[in-house]
């Protein structure tokens, strides 16, 4: 594989400007072509971002661009048949999370991709956001002691509450069955086992506030992981905050070790407090570009540092559906009203 990498991409949605600017700021690559089932949008879309061509058929642009890889950024539902026409051209693959509408269902795509030379990664955004990254920087300098004892995570993004919640951005979100673990609580699932190890144990409450839509938009969630640390994640799409932009941090979180505190604000701050001493600024880079800290830039710099050094994805298929088998678990948990152990 050259260093000048050709792409293709395909949906051209609410999220599919991040994923585009982000590739037109990275250097050594080149998107040659965007596909959506709505042409117009496609068309569009590439004009905004200079790309060369639109396509309505996935497979017509794959055969015709042969390039090196594909960006998914379509609902879950579509992926399978997406993932299989990239395998059968060759093109390595970037796929928005969620992976599949099942947890059987993203163990064939990823197995599929595992039976040849492709290489999948899950487009997990919220572990390469800056706080997170300078957050697990700032535990491996034991900058809190050797120990972390516990996680506190508080989101409300108050998004939900109207008859109308969803339409706007994301409309699919009113139907699904499973909304606020299946599209939201996924990533704090793979930001908690970036900052504390294995999923040991979860219990869980979810509920639906909004009539209006399907799946449940509230609830708490508490883990254990193997390490013997724990964590909350107490969420509602449904309330709203008392900050500007829910959607930067997407909340607020606390970290305790037996040497001190980190604490994390919705404006991106972070502290650290060592026991007996005061709370102090911690200096990190984060700005508000893009989406959320600009993380979707660094996810895909991690996609194409990867793809041209041969080292393994953080987000992997392989890797990536621990995350689901949490998931199952915490669904299992609400239904049952009971702790749940995930069997890793």
């Amino acid at each position: 594989m050259n260093n000048q990498l050709k792409g293709v991409a395909v949906g051209a949605g609410y999220f599919a400007p991040f994923h585009l600017d982000a590739w037109q700021r990275l250097p050594g690559v080149t998107i040659m072509a965007l596909c959506d089932t709505d042409i117009t949008k496609a068309q569009t879309l590439a004009r905004q971002f200079g790309i060369q061509r639109a396509y309505t058929d996935v497979a017509e642009m794959l055969l015709r661009e042969q390039p090196d890889f594909i960006d998914i950024i379509t609902p879950p539902q579509t992926h399978d048949s997406i993932v299989e026409l990239a395998v059968q051209v060759g093109a390595d693959i970037i796929c928005q999370k969620p992976v599949a509408p099942t947890l059987a269902e993203a163990q064939q795509i990823v197995s599929l991709t595992e039976r040849t030379d492709v290489r999948l990664m899950i487009h997990e955004n919220f572990r390469f956001q800056p706080w997170y990254r300078a957050i697990r920087q700032l535990l491996n300098d034991q900058a809190i002691g050797d120990k972390l004892f516990s996680i506190n995570c508080r989101t409300r993004l108050g998004d939900g509450w109207q008859p109308t919640a969803y339409l706007s951005r994301q409309p699919y979100f009113r139907t699904m069955p499973q909304l606020l673990v299946h599209e939201t609580g996924i990533h704090f699932i793979d930001t908690f086992r970036f900052l504390a190890g294995e999923v040991d144990q979860v219990y869980a409450s979810l509920t639906k506030r909004n009539d209006a839509i399907v799946g449940e938009d509230s609830g708490q969630v508490f883990f254990v992981f193997q390490g013997g640390a724990t964590a909350i994640w107490d969420a509602s799409r449904f309330n709203e905050p008392n900050y500007a932009n829910p959607r930067y941090t997407f909340g607020e979180m606390t970290l305790d070790g037996n040497g001190g505190t980190i604490r994390l604000y919705p404006d991106g701050r972070l502290t650290v407090q060592p026991l007996g001493r005061a709370e102090v600024s911690h200096t990190y880079l984060h700005e508000d570009r893009g989406f959320a800290g600009d993380c979707v830039l660094a996810t895909q710099r991690h996609f194409i540092d990867c793809l041209l050094s041969g080292e393994p994805f953080e987000t992997s298929g392989r890797v990536y559906l621990t995350n689901l088998l949490v998931q199952e678990a915490i669904y299992q948990s609400a239904k049952e009203g009971r702790v749940v152990s995930v069997g890793l």
